[in-house]
């Protein structure tokens, strides 16, 4: 596994102003008062209300260029890690580079899309390129909007998720002191369908129906106890290749999960031996960002001061795919 010298410079998260409360959600599906809180275990989540994901991640990469003491002239490459997108064409990553100044030119920009891995993917795959030299500083931002196509009659699932954006700013460990120690991924594509969204390709676009569309082959469907399944069985299979040889569970600081649910990551915990100390859960006031979770505990475990410089940080996920994947690195 090559160790590669890159640092994270700046972070960044952006939050929709509107607050929907586990109350509120209780109304909206149906169900008694304190069903969605018990069931999910999320108090408070975030939607949309006339945001775009280029907006938003726009609002998280300024915070991150501000941390980072850098500008977006600084910047080699401009990438969106997202499971949603604001346009089938162009790119978000293009979208957001016009939110942060319409006159600006030059700088490369495109999505890397692994559904709620798709954060992971893009860092360990551009890490590799700042290691290399190829790009010195790169902004990496991950945008969803979950809300909009929730099905509000599978109400397991609509209680999970909630939008926002998170970025970061990816650049050189000239100190030597940071980088990533290992990164794995895996994809057993027998899951393929239990986590899905049919239309908004070629499959299911306005032209193959004969008749009316569909609205539900454009809404989110998951089968999620077949999904908690798969993941239990591979899990720890997955962090033997994740985990290098000279290092164990006890001696990382702090594991950043992306927040698929409550259940899913005590799930995690459990298997893998994580000590509560270690686990940074958030969801109760986020919900399941989808791939922006990820680099929002990375934010909010900054902020809080649940991390510092010289930790060994390990961001693990599942995705739709089904894949597992996460990084091991020194903050």
């Amino acid at each position: 596994m090559q160790r590669r010298k890159v640092r994270i410079a700046g972070v960044g998260k952006y939050l929709p102003q509107t607050v929907i409360t586990a109350e509120e959600m209780d109304e909206r599906i149906g169900v008694p008062i304190g069903w969605v809180e018990k069931k999910s275990g999320v108090i408070r989540r975030h939607f949309v209300n006339g945001e775009t994901n280029s907006q938003m991640g726009a609002y998280a990469a300024r915070e991150a260029l501000e941390m980072a003491g850098l500008h977006l002239s600084d910047m080699d490459c401009i990438v969106c890690a997202s499971g949603t997108s604001e346009q089938a064409i162009p790119c978000t990553a293009s979208l957001i580079y016009k939110e942060l100044d319409p006159g600006h030119q030059g700088i490369p920009a495109f999505d890397i899309n692994s559904t709620c891995l798709s954060f992971v993917t893009a860092f360990d795959h551009l890490s590799y390129l700042v290691d290399a030299g190829r790009y010195r500083y790169v902004l990496l931002v991950s945008s969803e909007i979950a809300s909009i196509g929730l099905n509000w009659n599978h109400k397991e699932s609509c209680a999970l998720f909630g939008d926002g954006a998170a970025a970061v700013i990816i650049g050189p460990a000239e100190d030597g002191a940071s980088g990533i120690l290992s990164s794995h991924m895996e994809t057993y594509s027998q899951g393929a369908h239990l986590s899905q969204i049919r239309g908004g390709g070629t499959k299911y676009h306005p032209r193959t129906y004969a008749e009316n569309i569909d609205p539900d082959h454009f809404l989110f469907e998951m089968d999620g106890e077949a999904l908690f399944r798969m993941s239990a069985r591979y899990l720890p299979r997955f962090m033997k290749q994740l985990l290098p040889k000279d290092l164990t569970m006890k001696e990382i600081n702090l594991v950043i999960p992306h927040q698929a649910s409550m259940m899913a990551m005590r799930i995690m915990q459990k298997r893998l031996k994580i000590s509560a100390e270690q686990m940074f859960i958030f969801a109760q006031n986020h919900g399941n960002t989808i791939a922006a979770s990820i680099p929002m505990g990375i934010y909010e475990a900054v902020k809080q001061g649940r991390v510092k410089r010289g930790d060994k940080v390990m961001l693990i996920g599942t995705s739709a795919g089904l894949s597992l994947g996460g990084i091991i690195l020194v903050y």
